[in-house]
């Protein structure tokens, strides 16, 4: 009895290690691929990016920091950020976008590519009990000292592209120096 259940036990193991390599493969595979769509409709969606700086500084350290971390750590980090990204984005959906000029297909088309990859990235995973709180804190930063002090302006929401485009270029640095 006692050897069955060792077996069973192996087994459930090795299952659970196909999956996380599948996911490691959808990495290596895929994410390039939609992390190039979705910066390219983040392009696409406006004008020139602004050459302002956000009032809020960019968690430099932080990401200092997830590059000596472990695999899971680094694409728990990558899924947090997506995720963080996402919320800055549709959370205030429905504020006033009416003082952008950018292409709705555009920003529908960048989320929807950003929620796919945040879906595969969690699948790849075990969930997050406690999210980063430096990079939670940074982004409710970004809410309330861009979005909200600047009164939802075109010119508040220029300033999130930009940290968004500068956010998703870090991740593909931290993907690519993954493998």
């Amino acid at each position: 009895m006692c050897t069955m259940q060792s077996w069973t036990c192996l087994f459930l193991i090795l299952c659970s290690m196909q999956s996380v390599c599948h996911c490691c493969d959808w990495i290596q595979h895929h994410f390039g691929h939609l992390s190039a769509e979705y910066l390219s409709q983040l392009e696409q969606m406006g004008g020139d990016i602004t050459k302002q700086n956000a009032p809020v500084l960019f968690p430099t350290s932080l990401y200092r920091h997830i590059y000596d971390a472990e695999f899971e750590d680094k694409v728990r980090f990558l899924n947090e950020t997506i995720y963080q990204i996402i919320k800055l984005f549709d959370g205030n959906r429905n504020r006033n976008r009416k003082s952008v000029t950018w292409d709705k297909k555009n920003l529908d088309d960048f989320l929807n590519i950003l929620d796919r990859q945040f879906e595969n990235l969690s699948s790849c995973v075990s969930p997050v009990v406690k999210p980063e709180k430096r990079l939670k804190r940074y982004f409710r930063n970004l809410n309330r000292k861009v979005l909200r002090k600047m009164n939802y302006s075109a010119e508040a929401w220029e300033l999130i592209r930009k940290e968004t485009k500068r956010h998703l270029q870090r991740l593909d640095i931290l993907v690519g120096q993954m493998y």
